[in-house]
């Protein structure tokens, strides 16, 4: 059992992480992906950040009660396939939806609003249920539920500042913004997976 708790506890440490690298990655990506339409100023990083602050205030709130309800690995990867599926049309319809609002919407602060909503809220709320939920599996004793909040934000931001690194300093050299985007989107899914293969060997608190 205790060869089994550390694994299920490593799983969801390094999903935490990678969901964190996600995130971050996926916001920076937004300043290049509104850049055509809208511009680069500091109102078009307002918006992106205002949307992903309040997908990620939402997605807490969300992931916090779905984690009282029977937690499982299995529900858990179900979040990280869900998650890469909605930032697909990102890549796909990009172009469409903010011409569609460039040409109704004069303003670019409101423009560049509107299609940060239409482009990251979705993906960003599921993503960020991932924290909550991580935190519900992780749990043994409630008396170290602080420690071990601590410790997964601590895993999870250090993931955000390495997806913001490595976005920001050599995926946008080395690849184009829709191939990161795929790349993220498969790289989700397939975390899903993972844990969906490891649901069977959950420790029973969690069944």
């Amino acid at each position: 059992m205790a060869v089994k708790q550390q694994l299920h506890n490593s799983l969801v440490y390094f999903l935490a992480f990678s969901s964190g690298f996600s995130i971050m990655g996926i916001e920076l990506l937004g300043g290049r992906i509104l850049a055509p339409y809208f511009g680069s100023s500091v109102h078009i990083w307002g918006s992106i950040i205002t949307v992903f602050m309040l997908s990620l205030s939402l997605g807490y709130l969300f992931g916090g009660k779905l984690s009282t309800l029977n937690p499982s690995l299995k529900r858990y990867g179900l979040i990280f396939i869900l998650s890469g599926i909605t930032v697909l049309p990102i890549a796909l319809w990009a172009p469409n939806i903010m011409e569609s609002i460039f040409i109704r919407i004069e303003d670019t602060r409101y423009g560049s609003l509107l299609a940060s909503m239409a482009l990251f809220f979705i993906p960003t709320v599921i993503l960020g249920m991932i924290s909550p939920y991580s935190i519900r599996l992780l749990v043994e004793d409630r008396e170290k539920s602080g420690q071990v909040a601590g410790r997964l934000y601590f895993v999870s931001t250090i993931g955000s500042a390495l997806g913001t690194i490595m976005t920001s300093f050599y995926f946008v050299l080395w690849f184009e913004v829709n191939d990161i985007i795929f790349a993220y989107c498969t790289v989700l899914i397939a975390l899903g997976l993972i844990a969906l293969a490891f649901h069977h060997k959950e420790p029973s608190r969690h069944e």
